[in-house]
């Protein structure tokens, strides 16, 4: 017997009559969307998400579906509230109908969206942020570094065909003064959902090169409000409130500011307005040297005429006593000149008397010495006489006992004697291992030579002799 059974699209038929019924209205729903696409045709396809609050891990998960019709108002309804596009990631609060197709299955039909739910949203995030950075107490520290009086040398971080960046780099380097910078690029993805890592990876590049530059600049071009969400995000935030070098963002829009800005050393509107603060402080300082050369050049004058009147008061007062000075000291002058002549006269009388007895001492004196001299000499003379012919003898005897000496060693002398020498190539041996078996050598006799050869030889000590 066969079971009574019914077809697929009967029971997705039955459970979309009964959902119908069981949902009749339409329901505001609070979920983050976590994907969005916007096909040819104008309708827009999401997937909406519910996530527990500690784990993030999904607790529940729905396709829904905005109609070309209704999204054509919502959309831009929902922008010009927010100033933010609908995008992957937004929390939101849209009006829907459960809806149930036999062949697509269970989705929700937006019908409506509530902004402001989505901006206070937005806005509790980034209060979460600021928060955050504010407990870990680095909200303030870029702002604690210092910018240069005079910052040259910059790093740029920003999408380098970025018309922001193009704009900032012809500011800087063909500004009409004359000043010099030097500019270099680290490129990052400055929107989207790849913005956040490759900023971050930017600036680490920056920091490898910190002692090189005075201030890193972090701009971008405008767009849309949802485009700048990353400079919201909290890394982001926290490397530039962390920086080593003070931070200066333009990032395109005046009328809302990120943390990025909020944390930043200086924060500037747009790239333009961080190119024309720059040059601001070159023209203010520009401003303070001439000011300040002026300043001393009227100082330096006034000090000028004020030492000259002084100068001129001190001769009109100098002159007097100078005058007076003079005349006391020609009158001193001319007591000491005849003081002078009288004491010349009877000095120099004194000296003569002096002169003439010490001329007659000396005279007395030189007879008497040369009297001494002569007998000294002749004493001398005498010792002379008996000493030589003495000291002659003495050493003619000393020569001839050297003389026996001489004749007593010389060679022949002593071969007569019995003695020999014995030589080798030409040379006296004294030493047996100066010439080995086999070698010829002659020995002197007092008359004639011997003709040897070695045929034995042995080494003696000469202390075997004692």
């Amino acid at each position: 017997m066969q079971e009574e059974h019914i077809t697929l699209f009967e029971l997705n038929s039955l459970i979309k009559g009964s959902l119908k019924k069981a949902f009749p209205d339409s329901y505001w729903i609070i979920a983050e969307i976590s994907e969005l696409k916007v096909n040819y045709s104008g309708h827009c396809y999401l997937e909406l998400v519910e996530k527990n609050t500690n784990s993030e891990t999904l607790k529940a998960k729905a396709r829904a579906t905005i109609w070309s019709s209704v999204f054509r108002m919502i959309q831009p309804y929902f922008e010009t509230t927010t100033r933010t596009k609908l995008a992957a990631g937004l929390k939101i609060m849209v009006k829907a109908t459960v809806e149930f197709h036999e062949l697509y299955g269970l989705s929700l039909n937006i019908t409506d969206i509530e902004p402001r739910f989505t901006l206070g949203e937005l806005a509790r995030r980034k209060q979460e942020v600021i928060d955050r950075l504010k407990a870990e107490g680095v909200f303030e520290l870029n702002k604690q570094q210092i910018l240069p009086r005079l910052p040259k040398t910059i790093a740029v971080i920003s999408s380098e065909t970025a018309a922001g960046y193009g704009d900032f780099r012809n500011q800087l380097l063909c500004n009409p003064y004359g000043y010099a910078f030097y500019l270099r690029l680290f490129p990052a993805v400055m929107q989207g959902d790849e913005a956040e890592v490759s900023i971050v990876s930017a600036m680490e590049s920056v920091f490898r090169y910190e002692d090189f530059f005075d201030a890193l600049v972090i701009i971008r071009g405008g767009g849309a409000q949802s485009d700048l969400s990353c400079f919201n995000g909290y890394w982001i935030a926290s490397h530039i409130a962390q920086f080593s070098l003070p931070v200066l963002t333009g990032i395109g829009h005046e009328q809302d500011e990120t943390i990025a800005d909020m944390v930043a050393h200086t924060r500037l509107k747009t790239p333009t307005a961080v190119a024309e603060f720059l040059l601001a402080r070159f023209q203010e300082e520009e401003a303070f040297q001439q000011e300040l050369s002026s300043s001393m050049v009227e100082v330096s004058r006034d000090i000028i005429l004020t030492q000259n009147n002084r100068l001129m008061k001190l001769a009109l007062t100098i002159k007097p006593l100078v005058l007076s000075l003079v005349e006391g000291n020609r009158k001193r002058l001319a007591i000491a000149s005849v003081m002078i002549e009288n004491t010349s006269s009877a000095v120099v009388s004194g000296f003569m008397n002096k002169i003439a007895l010490m001329q007659f001492r000396v005279l007395s004196s030189s007879k008497q010495y040369f009297r001494d001299l002569g007998h000294m000499v002749l004493m001398i003379k005498k010792n002379l006489m008996n000493v030589i012919p003495a000291y002659m003898t003495q050493q003619m005897f000393r020569t001839g006992v050297l003389a026996n000496k001489v004749h007593y060693n010389d060679p022949v002398n002593v071969l007569k004697r019995g003695y020999s020498i014995t030589l080798f190539q030409g040379k006296p041996i004294k030493n047996a291992g100066e010439v080995k078996e086999g070698d010829t050598v002659d020995t002197m006799l007092h008359e004639g030579k011997l003709t040897s050869t070695i045929i034995e030889k042995s080494q003696t000590n000469p202390s075997d002799n004692n």
